[in-house]
């Protein structure tokens, strides 16, 4: 740990001994604490970030930069789609990611370093509950997602394999998601096969470029944004931890969609196919002013253009046919090599954009008094997991449908999209339709036969409440030896008991 000499030094040299002027009033611990926190800050990096957030705050405006005129939409032969493509091709590319994951070369990565502030909650997004019948969480519905995928591998090839699960967390998020897992079980997983790691907290800056006080012996601290991914690689040695497993693909994703595919075989399968190092799932966005940022070109490079780099004029473009030019919204679900990943840690990082977030920061007055600030009055400086596109030897992009594979929680119940309301709808409409494909009839509370409709509103329930763990269906298979031409009363939830109870001579 630093002596307090040393810290004041530091401080100095990055220009920041502000930080420090409340060490007469702190306790013994209390200053052991700060300097520990202290001694985990560069000076160089420390100055470079202050200076750097400062003129990166003053640079910005509403509009963001205008690259419309160097884009281009992603060509044709880059992009897979489930929804364009026949039956064999979609075989083949799900053949081919069972075989990958069966042979124990896929991993899943998870981007959780956020908290549920947006969300209305203190704890990791993750642990949400949002009121299925089961009461499962996000994280209950994932780990079983991939319980069940290894399933389907070691059935279809013969042999055990394991789908090792990388979580990256935060400082706020590291130590409830530990102890949730814990309290859980693991959800059934093999602990050893769930691996956290944390992603570099750095501070929050005030608009002069001076570092903020959390509190007296506290300095502001925000996670580095998803991009951080790549030096928490480094830091936490997780790629070497994918070489001795045998890992060769990763598939990364945000904790926040509820009907994310885990290790998904056709994903995998078309990126591998496609000797892809780099892939983006995206869905055709819902209109052309939908704030999303889109997967494109720019000067023949690819990257993700954010929805306020665009003209208006740009988004609305649309070929002969009425499809929009500019189609492919970005939902953070990536495709990625290991050793593109070895090659954007070792020699990359360091040049991704830093992007800025205006922020309101609590923090300490000159009294020492706690404010919590009625309008931004800092800059949290982050880095976004989809800009190591440019670095791609092989890049691909993959179309899914929105209603069967994006659902993000972000808001709390009352705001108009992406809430905990909207994204029980997507996933029990989802399980809703895979019954009636699988030629099961609903019944409502007196018996009489529910109409089957397998579309509806975003905004309403579907027309029978059905949910199904994914310990039995990954994605909608082998539904119809369960539930052909069964009768069900809504609300119906399936899970491996009373599935077993439904299959024939059971």
């Amino acid at each position: 740990m630093l002596s307090f000499e040393e810290a004041t030094a530091r401080l100095q040299a990055a220009g920041q001994t502000h930080v420090l002027r409340f060490w007469s009033e702190l306790s013994g611990e209390e200053k052991d604490v700060f300097l520990d926190e202290l001694s985990q800050l560069d000076p160089e990096e420390l100055s470079q970030h202050c200076r750097a957030a400062a003129e990166a705050a003053s640079r910005a405006s509403g509009e963001g930069e205008r690259l419309d005129t160097h884009m281009e939409p992603v060509a044709a032969e880059f992009i897979g789609s489930v929804c364009k493509s026949d039956k064999e091709t979609l075989k083949q590319w799900d053949d081919e990611g069972i075989l990958q994951i069966a042979e124990n070369r896929v991993a899943v990565l998870l981007l959780a370093g956020g908290q549920g502030t947006r969300l209305g909650v203190s704890y990791p997004k993750g642990m949400y509950n949002v009121g299925l019948p089961s009461g499962k969480t996000l994280y209950q519905i994932q780990a079983e997602r991939i319980q069940k995928v290894q399933e389907l591998a070691n059935e279809k090839n013969g042999s055990k394999c394991t789908v090792p699960w990388y979580i990256m967390t935060s400082e706020f998020t590291l130590e409830p998601t530990e102890k949730f897992f814990k309290e859980n079980g693991y959800f059934g997983l093999d602990p050893s096969n769930v691996i956290m790691f944390e992603q570099r907290m750095i501070p929050a800056v005030s608009f002069d470029g001076k570092i903020i006080l959390e509190k007296k012996n506290k300095i502001a601290m925000a996670p580095d944004g998803n991009g951080g991914l790549y030096r928490a690689l480094v830091d936490n040695n997780v790629l070497e931890d994918m070489e001795k497993r045998g890992v060769q693909y990763v598939h990364v994703y945000c904790v926040d969609n509820i009907l994310v595919k885990l290790a998904d075989p056709v994903f995998i399968g078309f990126c591998v196919s496609k000797g892809a190092d780099c892939g983006a799932k995206v869905v055709e966005k819902a209109y052309p002013a939908e704030p999303v940022g889109v997967v494109c070109r720019v000067d023949g490079i690819y990257q993700v253009v954010e929805y306020s780099e665009l003209k208006p004029e740009m988004a609305e473009q649309r070929h002969p046919g009425g499809e929009l030019v500019y189609s492919s919204g970005n939902i953070c679900n990536h495709f990625f090599t290991r050793d593109f990943l070895q090659e954007v840690a070792q020699k990359f990082q360091g040049q991704l954009k830093q992007h800025v977030a205006i922020k309101k920061v609590p923090f300490v007055d000159e009294e020492g008094s706690l404010v919590k600030p009625t309008k931004p009055n800092g800059i949290k400086m982050e880095k976004f997991v989809f800009d190591v596109f440019q670095f791609s030897k092989k890049f691909v992009a993959f179309e899914v449908l929105r209603e069967e594979e994006f659902s993000p929680l972000k808001n709390a119940d009352g705001a108009p999209v992406d809430t905990p309301t909207t994204v029980r709808r997507s996933l029990l409409a989802q399980h809703y339709r895979w019954a009636v494909q699988a030629g099961a009839n609903f019944l409502d509370e007196h018996g009489n036969p529910i109409t089957p409709k397998l579309r509806t509103a975003q905004d309403v329930d579907p027309p029978a409440i059905c949910e199904i763990s994914p310990l039995v269906s990954y994605f909608g298979e082998g539904l119809d030896k369960v539930l052909k031409q069964k009768s069900l009363k809504s609300p119906f939830l399936l899970n491996v008991n009373n599935a077993k109870s439904l299959l024939p001579n059971s």
